[in-house]
């Protein structure tokens, strides 16, 4: 019964955090159509999935402490899962920033079409494997 309050005590700290998130994203969309600066809104965009992705691995890993083992990095994991996802991310941005043009031209367009669906799954899969890459 513990470890059910554990972990839903998790859900509701991340949720709420998710919820606040969401409507504070909503709020910079809503200034970044009134001012056109861009650049707060997509930095959100794509650190705060980085976060959530941290927040769902940080109770196991919380529970991985508490065993005091031997820390490891698995550079395998990150290089090949890790990279790619913060790659995609790192175009997202670029593209908002006076290099931008220059890029463009190797971006795909599903990147820059509008849609943050891809974005925010390269942001959770980031931040996931940033604490899972960390092994005891």
């Amino acid at each position: 019964m513990r470890r059910f309050f554990y972990y839903f005590g998790w859900t509701m700290v991340i949720g709420i955090i998710i919820y606040s998130g969401a409507k504070y994203q909503f709020l910079l969309k809503q200034e970044y159509m009134k001012n056109f600066e861009v650049l707060s809104f997509v930095l959100f965009s794509s650190i705060f999935p980085i976060g959530i992705g941290i927040l769902f691995r940080l109770p196991k890993l919380i529970n991985e402490i508490k065993e005091n083992r031997q820390w490891t990095f698995d550079w395998a994991k990150f290089m090949a899962i890790g990279l790619p996802s913060l790659c995609v991310l790192s175009m997202y941005v670029l593209l908002f920033t006076p290099a931008g043009e220059s890029i463009l031209p190797f971006v795909p367009e599903i990147i820059y079409s509008g849609s943050l669906t891809i974005q925010t799954i390269a942001g959770v899969v980031f931040g996931f494997i940033l604490l899972d890459s960390v092994k005891e």
